[in-house]
């Protein structure tokens, strides 16, 4: 049965708040991240390096599709917390209704482009020959299943909303490690090599969506049936937020790219040592990409519930939480640095480049952690163009030039020294902007009322026309 609306962060301690849902979001995405770290581990177990270096080509096309359905997770998201802090359900239903019959149109459209032409984009990344065909094999399997796991993200944003934080941690917790646990079964001991990785990541999406589509359902009645006036009515609230989230989580691998053109200016060793950071950052730092994600119901039930010292007082607390986390984890880093060297077996510039990550660079993640802050405030409070323009604006402005200026005058150091430099210009900029818009924020409200409005008159016509018989 559905239980009625209850804005649970509308009240309470908000560090506390913010803490819990951070950690509990972290829990699941760090088994993600791991659990990819243990395939590809799985896959160069086979021997063939082409086989790795293909999952890597496939992995970063199909980041890029994800993207859309990240992109309506955010909207979704955002949208429902709003509905549920202004007490309104029923709103909160259509809103994650029509996010997810979007998610599944997008995850037609997308794998009817992509598929026939997987070629053409695997080459656009530098994959050829056995490698592409490689890669091209594992988009397949994978691919057209795409809608799966954004139905998940809908149901997890969806329960978010509600503060269901350790119901939303489970789906993404229970699917890695299902394709944990598949991963040997069909790689190895099926002999299913490349193959058995890409259908135990099927199966895993599966696992995730049942255990987020069925609470969602369950507890909240989440989706219900769609109706075609407010189907258009929310297509724009829903674009005005899923676009600018889409496009904002594209410029992470622009930027990625950068820096890994400009270390490949150095030999090998310096890219040996950025795959290790880069392996090691988002396991270290999970909580405070789950951040991103967990502060914006946070943010959203308090603002449609109109208690704006609430909504400033979480966007403090969120960089107070970021600050203290960062410096923790700079810390163990810090002490377990030769212990860290010796685990990846790393030396020459590789080691150097670690050395350097676990202190003081670490330290840097405090600024690309009040971007995601800055972010979520802005989708929140009706800027969504906000972060993505900050997002592209960090990992181009703020990446090339830095890390260009960097690697000429230190080499390699400097490349990772600039990239962390550049996160610091830009996050300031964001933070400050974030504080301006929660002080003065637009009058989206009105809007919410008003479509509300529109929704119950209509209703009240229909109930009218069909007690008396009337068509329509």
């Amino acid at each position: 049965m559905a239980q009625n609306s209850t804005a649970t962060f509308t009240t309470g301690n908000v560090m506390r708040h913010v803490t819990v849902t951070s950690f509990t979001a972290s829990i699941g995405l760090m088994a993600i991240y791991a659990v990819d770290l243990i395939d590809l581990i799985f896959i160069s177990m086979l021997g063939q390096d082409v086989m790795a270096a293909a999952a890597g080509y496939a992995s970063t096309l199909m980041f890029f599709t994800s993207a859309i359905n990240i992109g309506l997770a955010v909207a979704a998201g955002v949208l429902t917390a709003r509905a549920i802090g202004a007490e309104d359900d029923e709103g909160a239903q259509e809103y994650a209704t029509t996010a997810a019959i979007f998610v599944i149109v997008a995850g037609i459209l997308v794998p009817a482009i992509v598929l026939p032409n997987a070629h053409f984009f695997l080459g656009l990344l530098g994959a050829e020959g056995e490698v592409a065909d490689l890669a091209a094999t594992y988009i397949w399997i994978i691919l057209p299943f795409t809608f799966v796991s954004g139905l998940s993200m809908v149901a997890v944003s969806f329960l978010r909303g509600y503060g269901e934080n350790r119901v939303a941690m489970y789906p993404a917790l229970l699917g890695a490690a299902t394709n944990g646990i598949l991963d040997p079964i069909l790689i190895f001991g099926l002999s299913m090599g490349m193959e058995g990785a890409a259908w135990a990541t099927v199966c895993a999406r599966f696992v995730t969506l049942g255990l987020a589509i069925y609470p969602a359902i369950k507890r909240y009645n989440a989706f219900i049936r769609p109706r075609s006036y407010w189907l258009w009515r929310d297509l724009a609230e829903v674009n005005q937020l899923a676009i600018p989230a889409v496009l904002a989580n594209i410029a992470t691998p622009v930027g990625t790219a950068i820096i890994t053109r400009e270390m490949s200016k150095f030999g090998t060793d310096a890219i040996a040592g950025m795959a290790v950071i880069g392996r090691m950052t988002p396991v270290a730092f999970s909580v405070i990409l789950a951040l991103a994600g967990a502060i914006g119901p946070i943010l959203g039930q308090n603002y449609g519930a109109k208690q704006m010292d609430r909504v400033r007082q979480a966007y403090v607390d969120a960089l107070k939480f970021v600050a203290l986390y960062v410096g923790f984890v700079t810390l163990v880093l810090f002490l377990l640095r030769d212990h860290i060297v010796a685990l990846f077996g790393a030396s020459g510039m590789a080691e150097t480049l670690i050395l350097l990550y676990c202190f003081p660079v670490a330290l840097a993640s405090f600024f690309n952690g009040a971007v995601f802050v800055a972010n979520a405030s802005f989708s929140t409070m009706g800027r969504p163009s906000y972060a993505t323009w900050f997002s592209w604006a960090q990992n181009t402005l703020g990446t090339f030039p830095f890390a260009y200026l960097g690697g000429t005058l230190y080499g390699a150091p400097g490349v990772l020294i600039g990239q962390a430099s550049g996160s610091v210009f830009f996050a300031v900029i964001a933070m400050y902007v974030g504080f301006r818009v929660i002080i003065n924020p637009p009058d989206i409200r009105k809007k919410h009322r008003k479509h509300h409005y529109l929704v119950n008159h209509h209703n009240m016509v229909m109930h009218v026309l069909d007690k008396h018989g009337g068509n329509h």
